[in-house]
């Protein structure tokens, strides 16, 4: 047996030791056992997380694979006293949907995953805690977490309904460095002319001045209403700056926030889930959806706990999965991994993006969530373009719900390299996804759609978007 199990006075107690070329590895607890059989990254390594050598992941992987799923729900990774987020995710934890798997160890949940049908994993979802999805997928091939994925199909909906099977949605993200208007209106129409916006428009602020923020919800809020465009808006303020917005009667669709993976990490963001349950309620207030009620739209990535110094000795791919534990509990539209934008300091190379992004995916999947992801790095980063067309394609065969698109693939304001909107078009012909239904009946009644909902040329003066387009673009 790979884990030693005693039974002493009270809980059981696990030893998570292995022999293993005569060598015994013993590893302490669940959060070691976890950390040493993460796949090898910087983020781990500069925390001093990682396994010392192959062979002791290989050890840890072994051991992990025999530990009990249930010992997640007795052996925290953070203590329950000290972490709202533990206590979140216990608390919140569905019994009766855990008890078909109850049984299992990790590594067998592994083998029912791989032989389980989409509706058998969703059945158990709610009796998954973040700890366990990420457990398993250190068992995992890239094939595996993105053959598991996409069985698993999560769908919202505010003004368009995400994640339907055989769709793949967008994020339009025109950022500007000064929040200039015209800037951001000219990104804009050329994103919705390559069929992009589906998932949301999104501005990422320039300045966290809420006068401002209330200036680009306006504009994005007229731009889609004097277009008839059924999407949403979002400007990726402070959820407090949301908040006070609201109160101001600006044009809020989507209520934003980056979460990371426990209250100290959260804390460092300048939110609690307090927090987080006011702006939700008050975002479900103003009833802006017309084909439902999602309204939270959350960011995370890899490494924005160890960045705070609040990851509790906790590898940084387990902490990652713990935002997800967030994120679900308040119904989100939208949440996307940011994979490479913290930097080669916690995703060294483009393998370790890659890697990281099938992760994330998957556990944001197996935990129920709209799972999205901006396929990025920073450009300092042992990682280049090719990489960044590995990863947005094999997230696109996974399900992927949606992808962030730039103008170029390079972000001007917050100056990194993403997906630009060429590369959403090359996924949905190549792959043969299609956008949200909503938008594409908008599209069609553009005149922007051929034979197998293919994007038409993007600049045919026939089509009823350029001609209103050329006809107001002055104005």
């Amino acid at each position: 047996m790979a884990v030693e199990c005693s039974v002493a006075r009270g809980p059981l107690t696990v030893r998570y030791t292995y022999n293993l070329s005569g060598t015994r590895h013993d590893f302490g607890d669940l959060r070691r056992v976890m950390a040493a059989a993460s796949p090898a990254r910087s983020g781990d390594a500069l925390a001093g997380l990682c396994a010392a050598s192959a062979l002791e992941r290989v050890a840890a992987r072994l051991v992990l694979a025999d530990t009990p799923l249930a010992q997640f729900l007795t052996e925290t990774v953070i203590p329950y006293d000290i972490d709202e987020v533990t206590r979140l995710i216990i608390d919140s934890h569905d019994l009766a949907a855990f008890a078909p798997i109850a049984h299992l160890t990790v590594g067998g949940f592994r083998d029912w995953l791989m032989a389980a049908d989409g509706a058998a994993i969703q059945a158990v979802t709610a009796g998954l805690t973040p700890e366990m999805v990420a457990a398993v997928s250190k068992l995992m091939r890239n094939q595996d977490l993105i053959a598991v994925a996409a069985k698993v199909q999560v769908v919202t909906s505010f003004r368009t309904t995400i994640g339907l099977p055989g769709r793949l949605s967008t994020r339009l993200q025109p950022n500007h460095p000064a929040d200039d208007a015209r800037g951001i209106a000219a990104a804009v129409f050329d994103g919705l002319l390559h069929g992009v916006g589906d998932a949301v428009i999104g501005v990422n602020p320039a300045s966290d001045s809420i006068t401002s923020a209330a200036t680009l919800l306006t504009l994005l809020n007229d731009l889609r209403q004097r277009y008839e465009i059924p999407t949403q808006s979002c400007v990726l303020t402070h959820v407090t700056n949301t908040i006070a917005l609201i109160e101001r009667g600006a044009p809020v669709d989507l209520v934003f926030q980056s979460v990371a993976g426990s209250e100290a990490a959260n804390r460092g963001f300048g939110i609690d889930l307090a927090v987080l349950r006011e702006a939700h309620q008050a975002g479900l207030s103003l009833g802006r959806g017309t084909a439902g009620r999602n309204i939270m739209y959350f960011e995370t990535g890899q490494g924005a706990a160890l960045s705070a110094n609040a990851h509790h000795g906790v590898d940084q791919q387990t902490m990652e999965a713990r935002s997800y534990g967030v994120a679900r509990a308040f119904d989100p539209l939208l949440v996307n991994t940011v994979v490479g934008f913290i930097g080669p300091e916690y995703l060294y190379d483009g393998k370790q993006i890659i890697r990281a992004g099938l992760e994330d995916h998957f556990c944001g999947k197996l935990l129920g969530l709209p799972m999205g992801c901006d396929v990025c790095y920073t450009n300092h980063a042992e990682a280049d373009q090719d990489d960044m067309d590995s990863l947005m394609t094999l997230l696109t065969v996974a399900g992927c719900t949606f992808l962030i698109c730039v103008p170029g693939g390079d972000d001007v304001m917050l100056s990194y390299q993403s997906l630009s909107y060429h590369d959403a078009l090359y996924l949905r012909a190549t792959l043969g996804r299609r956008a949200a239904p909503e938008f594409e009946d908008w599209l069609e009644r553009m005149g922007m759609l051929g034979p197998g909902s293919k994007i038409l040329a993007l600049t045919d003066p026939a089509s009823p978007l350029v001609r209103r387009m050329a006809l107001e673009g002055a104005r």
